[in-house]
């Protein structure tokens, strides 16, 4: 499979380099430098393994086509599809792949629903949507760590916060960040009536201690309080649950997921340095207008996506025309097609502006 995107010769060089610089004692002297450079040498590895596959796919093929060409066998035939199928999902992934080039795909991502407007029913649309999220990197093989929930006194949440790490986490779920549409028959109606409702989903990269913001102390208003448990039921004695505001922005973080209060405090100085600094490139750098993304407001006209429960059955994204008819299977985590519709469709220039809905 010669020519292409790929230069092997100049990957197998730069693979050697890469190699010969993590040998040198000073390597880790520089952790971040250090990292990067092992995330380079992995990924060139593993492209240069893929297409050794993909060589060894198209050989394979080309074998099995002429065995194909002389005889009538079902078995052959059987495995020419199976080969043309893997190959198909394995390009799809990695164009996927090279589409998250993004300087922050490759962070963790922290992801946060707020329920937004309809009331009891927006506050359990916000858990459907966390939960949502929760099975979808289950099934991806990412880590998601709960840092933050509050309650919603009838059902559902008022909001919370998780933090989803993986190989480009943040880069396929920016792909979320918008204001997600809910119509059914609500649950929480006697009359039984059709209800409309919103919950808001926010993605910005956790960008760990890579950060060159200072936050002075003065500004900070900090609180602690216990953490709490189904139903309001305090899980621990003691104030372990950390509350800080950032009172310049009105930027509230709230983590109660850990041990201590310590632990607590440092997560949500993460989450909150990560936020300011995602608010100052949205602000300042036209450039990195995809981490911030316009804000709205949770409610009618400002959704990306809308998920129809009744009359009919239906999820569509209204930036890129991807719809299904599975919504079950998208509850269930099944948003992958969402993302890479996405995904392609920012590459292209073709995301659609607005909040259209079809009922």
């Amino acid at each position: 499979m010669p020519g292409g995107s790929f230069d092997v010769s100049r990957m197998a060089q730069r693979i050697e380099t890469l190699e010969h610089l993590a040998g040198e004692p000073t390597f880790w002297d520089s952790p971040q430098k250090a990292q990067q450079q092992m995330q380079e040498l992995t990924q060139l590895k593993g492209q240069l393994t893929q297409l050794s596959q993909w060589t060894q796919g198209v050989e394979d093929l080309d074998v099995l086509l002429e065995m194909a060409a002389e005889t009538s066998d079902a078995d052959i035939d059987a495995e020419i599809d199976s080969i043309v199928r893997r190959m198909r999902q394995e390009l799809d992934a990695f164009e996927l792949t090279r589409l998250l080039s993004g300087p922050y795909d490759d962070c963790a991502a922290i992801l946060s629903v707020s329920a937004g407007a309809g009331g009891t029913d927006a506050a359990d649309w916000a858990l459907m949507l966390f939960r949502m999220y929760s099975r979808w990197a289950e099934q991806n093989g990412y880590k998601a760590e709960l840092t933050d929930m509050s309650e919603n006194e009838e059902a559902g949440i008022k909001g919370a916060t998780m933090i989803v790490s993986g190989p480009h986490a943040y880069g396929r779920l920016i792909a979320e960040k918008g204001t997600h549409r809910l119509v059914r028959i609500s649950p929480f109606n006697s009359a039984g009536k059709r209800q409309t409702s919103f919950a808001g989903v926010d993605v910005v990269p956790d960008l760990k201690q890579d950060i060159d913001i200072s936050i002075d102390p003065k500004d900070l208003r900090i609180d602690t309080f216990r953490s709490g448990g189904a139903g309001g039921q305090n899980v621990n004695k003691v104030e372990t649950a950390i509350r800080i505001t950032h009172l310049p922005t009105n930027t509230v973080v709230s983590c109660q997921n850990e041990r201590s209060q310590l632990q607590n405090r440092e997560t949500a100085m993460r989450i909150l340095k990560s936020r300011l600094y995602d608010r100052m490139m949205a602000e300042h750098a036209a450039k990195l207008e995809d981490i911030k993304g316009p804000q709205t407001d949770a409610a009618w006209g400002n959704q990306i996506r809308s998920y129809v429960f009744h009359p009919y059955s239906m999820v569509k994204d209204h930036r890129t025309g991807e719809e299904t008819s599975q919504v079950q299977a998208v509850m269930d985590g099944d948003i992958n097609d969402f993302i890479g519709a996405y995904l392609r469709a920012r590459a292209q220039g073709r995301l659609r502006v607005g909040g259209a809905v079809d009922d």
